[in-house]
């Protein structure tokens, strides 16, 4: 016996993934939006969202690096509770989900002193963290505006920053966090589907002593 459907669709943590992302990415926008109301500088709200990247941060050792911080969702892994899944169908999950923040500086005099470009980085990587976090646990966000019963909960399990290296050789304008993301939903797997009866009736009477009995008359179809 094979499938009779075809697979063409994505998996939850698939979708999951992409939600995280867009989420980001409108509520960066919503952020300048509101920063520029209230006489703000906008830039302070900004970050370049992106998804499945290996090496974002490249960009910052252009000749004329945007300093914007680059956030970089991407899935780590997944583990299944079999306790509370069911073997046909349905596999409830947690997956982890990796936000790499990045921050760049450059090392500048403004007047009053030295401003080292390592520690302009990680001030950047700093505000970059806050902004996702703040955004991903609002409560607008508990269940990632997804559909009802896509996502259970979502939860921040660490943050941890970091140097990216070039050949093992640490960058020193360019400091790094990571946001380990977790989230718990249900995975689907295709399914048998039932031959369709031609023919369903149902007949319910009563014997004297009350007891219920039912009669049913059904065909399968004709080959």
């Amino acid at each position: 016996m094979v499938l009779t459907t075809l697979i063409d669709k994505q998996d939850t943590a698939e979708i999951i993934r992409d939600q995280i992302a867009a989420i980001l990415a409108f509520e960066v926008a919503n952020q300048k939006t509101l920063a520029i109301a209230a006489s703000k500088d906008p830039a302070l709200w900004d970050l370049k969202i992106y998804t499945e990247r290996s090496n974002p941060w490249e960009q910052f050792l252009s000749d004329n690096p945007d300093p914007t911080p680059i956030v970089n969702v991407w899935f780590d892994n997944e583990s299944f509770d079999k306790t509370a899944s069911n073997v046909v169908e349905r596999q409830k999950a947690t997956g982890v989900f990796n936000i790499d923040c990045y921050g760049f500086g450059i090392s500048a005099d403004d007047g009053t002193g030295h401003k080292p470009g390592d520690r302009e980085a990680a001030f950047e990587v700093q505000r970059a963290i806050r902004l996702v976090r703040n955004i991903l646990m609002s409560a607008e966000n508990t269940y990632l505006q997804l559909p009802r019963g896509t996502a259970w909960d979502r939860f921040p399990g660490s943050i941890t920053s970091f140097q990216p290296a070039i050949d093992s050789q640490q960058v020193q304008q360019i400091v790094g966090a990571r946001i380990l993301f977790n989230v718990s939903y249900n995975e689907f797997s295709p399914q048998i589907e039932g031959d369709i009866l031609e023919l369903l009736s149902v007949d319910v009477n009563r014997t004297e002593d009350g007891q219920i009995v039912v009669e049913a008359d059904y065909n399968y179809p004709l080959p």
